[in-house]
């Protein structure tokens, strides 16, 4: 199964709380609660390219399946991280004590992260 595809979010939950935890500030989680986030993700094999534009921000990550690689965090923070693919349909990253989990259904990803007991979830139908 190819992640290849654009992506446009269509719902979010505990998104506010989330960010607050990851240390963003007041004025962007505001800003950025409301945006309808697109995600254009090329897969070439175990390469990925993963773009998230939301409004003016972008947030751009190269990765290859099981090597070590260095990603952007929401913060803007870079840490190294080696992700995972589990089946065909599924990409895991831990990412400095935040777990990431994508996974491809069909037209839909679902993006979990979690923090402590904190998870975000994000829902997005490729456009």
């Amino acid at each position: 199964m190819s992640f290849t595809g654009k992506y446009e979010l269509q719902s979010q939950e505990n998104f506010e709380p989330f960010m607050k935890a990851l240390g963003l500030p007041d004025d962007q989680i505001q800003k950025g609660k409301d945006i309808k986030s697109i995600s254009e993700i090329v897969q070439d094999g175990k390469k990925f390219k993963v773009t998230v534009t939301t409004g003016t921000k972008v947030l751009h990550n190269e990765f290859t399946i099981g090597e070590e690689c260095e990603m952007e965090m929401l913060t803007g923070e870079k840490v190294k991280a080696v992700v995972q693919m589990e089946g065909n349909n599924k990409l895991v990253a831990n990412l400095k004590g935040l777990k990431s989990v994508t996974e491809l259904n069909g037209d839909t990803i679902t993006n979990t992260l979690t923090l402590g007991d904190l998870t975000y979830k994000r829902i997005s139908k490729r456009i």
